[in-house]
């Protein structure tokens, strides 16, 4: 049976939504909002209608209706802690949560909302598939150190999961059946130990541990960072300005973009560099430390998002890696793509529908 499919991806700026034929791609666009036009809304929610109507708006334009369409899909949000990745039934409880944010505010809540909201009317189904909030760790993986505060499953769960199945199935293997350190490198960075189907260990991408990345501190020393919350000389939102937004790559070279950096880099640049390399190193590090982790039975290292593309900074990453292990390399972040294609492997059973 074919599935006609409606992919619906919230940013803070832009809506990206696009028609899937199973998982073949129909039709695509970002659709941008002005931020003055953002902020006429009271909340996060209150945007539902307008986005609502964009995305009509680009159905009309590209003639299909919603009656025509056959599932719903949405980018998750966030939710309470999801215990086995896949994808998930959009539930009156899910909503319920992501309308009242009570697990944070983000606007991939309005991801299931939306959908729901297309679909509900139609008596259609609507889902989201693998949310950052996807949490399989061991729970060796959870001690941090100080009993106070735990160690979180937050990363880049979509894309790190959709690559892991991909390479898996270009293997004519099931990634139940393999170990696979996956990389994913954006404006954050996440590295997931993918251990038989489970991601049991993967540093925590927002405002958690991990390498440094382009506008995240990640790991940092936590006396000098005591010092400087009691300094009196930043708010408490200030200094988590500085961590998650400051951080990382913008602190040293003002910039979050590789490609800006690597154009310094050409110029001869010899401080852009030095940081770009050390978060190349850094990267390294943790790729290592999950590499010991599975006890070094690891069968691929794969490395995804947008960094992917520096072919600087993959080729400094694989003059660590490639003669320990093997490295494959998928550039960007197709989150359309792996919606569509996580809501057509249950649709066709080859996965289990989670329930939330």
């Amino acid at each position: 049976m074919d599935y006609l499919q409606l992919v619906i991806n919230p940013g803070s700026t832009s809506t990206k939504v696009a028609l899937y034929l199973n998982d073949k791609l129909i039709q695509e666009a970002t659709l941008r909002h002005d931020v003055h036009e953002l902020e006429k809304f009271d909340s996060l929610i209150g945007q539902l209608d307008f986005r609502r109507k964009v995305i009509l708006d680009f159905l009309v334009e590209h003639k299909y209706r919603l009656s025509q369409i056959d599932v719903f899909v949405g980018r998750g949000g966030m939710l309470r802690a999801l215990k086995h990745g896949g994808t998930y039934l959009v539930t009156e409880k899910m909503l319920d949560d992501l309308r009242h944010c009570r697990y944070g505010t983000h606007a991939s809540n309005l991801g299931a909302l939306l959908a729901s909201s297309f679909a509900k009317p139609l008596n259609r189904p609507a889902y989201i598939v693998d949310p950052v909030v996807i949490d399989e760790f061991d729970d060796i993986a959870r001690v941090s150190g100080q009993k106070l505060i735990e160690r979180k499953s937050i990363f880049h769960a979509l894309n790190q999961k959709a690559t892991a199945k991909r390479y898996a199935k270009s293997c004519g293997k099931h990634y139940e059946d393999m170990n696979l350190i996956v990389c994913h490198l954006g404006g954050g960075i996440s590295i997931g130990l993918h251990k038989q189907g489970r991601v049991i260990d993967v540093n925590n991408a927002l405002g958690g541990d991990g390498p440094f990345s382009p506008e995240r501190t990640g790991t940092i020393p936590t006396y000098p960072l005591v010092d400087l919350c009691f300094s009196g000389e930043y708010s408490k939102e200030e200094i988590k300005k500085l961590l998650v937004g400051k951080g990382g790559l913008v602190s040293y070279l003002g910039t979050n973009s590789g490609k800006v950096i690597e154009d310094r880099i050409a110029q001869g640049d010899t401080k852009a560099q030095f940081y770009f390399e050390a978060m190349g190193y850094n990267v390294v590090k943790e790729i290592g430390a999950m590499y010991f982790a599975c006890r070094a039975k690891v069968d691929a290292v794969l490395i995804t998002g947008g960094l992917a593309y520096s072919k600087y900074f993959i080729d400094y990453i694989r003059s660590y890696l490639d003669k320990i292990c093997t490295v494959h390399v998928y550039p960007g972040e197709d989150e359309m793509r792996a919606l569509a294609e996580g809501t057509l492997r249950t649709l066709q059973k080859e996965e289990k529908l989670q329930a939330y």
